[in-house]
């Protein structure tokens, strides 16, 4: 008997779901789609980064639709997010759903939910759908590229990395939800910190569409092993870890000499049987599992998210797939203020970090403009640097890595122009305005009325990090070590300076628009 059959009488209510409370940037997000099916785009995309609440956009996408008894499939890209989704599902609510799985025991096909693998969905008919939502849409499985361009239904793709080829004709519409530097500084994800290990060689190595080639990756990743487990022992030991390796050869190799370190290690693989993975997952989401190192090529990169992993060893060295970069670093980013966790360490063994640097930092700070955007960057391939250049560039002002523009860190950004002007003695004035006329201050009485404007335009933990980003964009230059917001005095803020500070929210609000349109 289905177990459809069991409640087919049953009385289905989606009115009484209860989500959380949005983030301001979920709300954002949430009603810029709105905006873009008034403006008639049926295929939109969503681009949220780790961190961002995908599943939570998706299920609360899913829940306006089904309040107003519209049929809904989320989509899943494999099965073990299948049961992850559910799981989230029932817990704002929204327990009246079907799983489209084989043999899976939520099999429901008269909800108005559906929750489906697309792998099963390639094998069946659709089932009728007002609303399709595709998760890790960056993913093009045919069957449900072919589905959503010869359908009616609304759908929205979500996923952090929509970098494939051809999304840009399904979807007409993206939506940055967040970018990684917002969700860091809001404290959604912790500041990655990288440390530039002993690399793969891979000079020379053969090459296959674009890619160094698997077999070439894991001959050369085995020499190194050792020194992964020695360097990770001296810079992360005993902390949850994902290692990221070139296949399950090289990972599983990896998995042994960890072991023979006495370091408790798994592989998680496409090799793993679904019960070994349900048993390996439940053992390592534990605070205080006995698994400290979880070891994968592909499986644990998209979709995983266990917030408490400080730590990921980059161990597949990468050409030209950024958006594979990005998802495997992305796994530690997850703030996890219950475990004290106020950082993420990158083991980088592959050289990624280094050849992705200038692009990461991009997409860190700005998200895409456009899909085909994202598509390009994925078709570049990067250079290593040549011999003696490896050295990873650090943030002037907070030292961290990598830092090739607009520091990932603490937001320090390079300037080309600067309109402070020395005069004689030890007076430092500060040109208000670029005419000759323009008003003078000196950089102590700017910063006081920096500081008495930040203080009453921002929340109490973004008031300092708004003050000396507001003393960068006057005078080209973060303050100095002089400058204390703390010690700060409360000033009137001059006419000259507030306009200044208004033209600056404006021009910011514009570019703001202009990614979200």
């Amino acid at each position: 008997m289905y177990y459809e059959e069991l409640f087919s009488n049953e009385e289905i209510n989606y009115q009484t779901s209860s989500f959380p409370t949005p983030r301001e940037f979920q709300d954002h997000a949430h009603e810029q789609l709105r905006i873009g099916a008034a403006n008639g785009h049926r295929c939109q995309m969503i681009m949220a980064p780790t961190g961002a609440g995908k599943t939570y956009l998706g299920l609360r996408i899913a829940h306006e639709a089904l309040k107003k008894d519209r049929s809904v499939v989320f989509v899943c890209d494999r099965t073990t997010l299948i049961d992850q989704t559910s799981s989230v599902a029932d817990a704002y609510g929204l327990s009246a759903h079907g799983v489209i799985q084989a043999n899976h025991w939520r099999v429901n096909k008269r909800r108005l939910f559906q929750i489906a693998s697309v792998q099963t969905l390639a094998r069946r008919e659709w089932p009728s759908a007002d609303v399709i939502i595709v998760d890790e849409a960056h993913t093009m499985y045919k069957g449900w590229v072919d589905h959503v361009q010869n359908c009616d239904a609304k759908v929205i793709g979500l996923s952090a990395t929509p970098f494939s080829p051809g999304l840009g004709k399904i979807f007409t519409n993206l939506v940055n939800a967040a970018t990684m530097a917002e969700l860091t500084l809001s404290g959604v994800l912790v500041p990655l910190k990288v440390f530039s290990c002993t690399k793969i060689d891979m000079h020379d190595a053969k090459v296959i569409a674009g890619e160094w080639s698997d077999k070439e990756v894991e001959t050369r990743g085995m020499e190194i092993i050792g020194d992964v487990v020695k360097e990770w022992l001296t810079y992360a030991d005993n902390k949850k870890t994902i290692v990221f390796g070139a296949t399950i050869n090289h990972c599983e190799e990896m998995a042994r000499s960890f072991k023979a370190n006495g370091i408790n290690a798994a592989v998680f693989t496409s090799h793993t049987l679904p019960e070994e993975r349900l048993e390996l997952l439940k053992e390592y989401k534990k605070a205080d599992s006995k698994i400290r190192v979880l070891i994968s090529v592909e499986a644990l990169a998209k979709g995983f998210d266990v917030k408490d992993v400080e730590c990921v060893c980059d161990c597949r060295p990468l050409r030209k797939s950024l958006s594979t970069a990005i998802q495997m670093w992305g796994r530690g980013l997850r703030a996890s203020p219950e475990t004290g966790k106020t950082e993420c360490l990158l083991l980088d063994f592959s050289g990624n970090i280094i050849r992705f640097r200038e692009d990461y930092e991009d997409i860190f700070n700005h998200g895409l403009e456009t899909l085909d955007a994202g598509n390009k960057l994925d078709k570049v391939v990067r250079k290593d640097p040549e011999e003696g250049e490896e050295k990873l560039s650090e943030c002037p002002l907070c030292k961290a890595q990598p830092f090739f523009k607009k520091c990932m860190a603490c937001g320090f950004e390079k300037v080309t122009a600067s309109h402070i002007e020395h005069h004689a003695g030890e007076m430092l004035e500060i040109s208000i305005g670029k005419s000759a006329n323009a008003p003078r201050l000196s950089k102590y009485d700017l910063w006081n009325q920096l500081c008495t404007y930040a203080k009453a335009h921002s929340s109490r933990e973004k008031q300092e990090w708004r003050a000396k980003s507001l003393f960068r964009n006057f005078t080209g230059e973060y303050p100095d070590v002089d400058l204390s917001f703390n010690t700060s005095a409360n000033v009137d803020i001059t006419r000259p300076v507030h306009n200044k500070i208004k033209q600056l929210n404006i021009a910011y609000a514009k570019v703001a628009n202009r990614r979200a349109a």
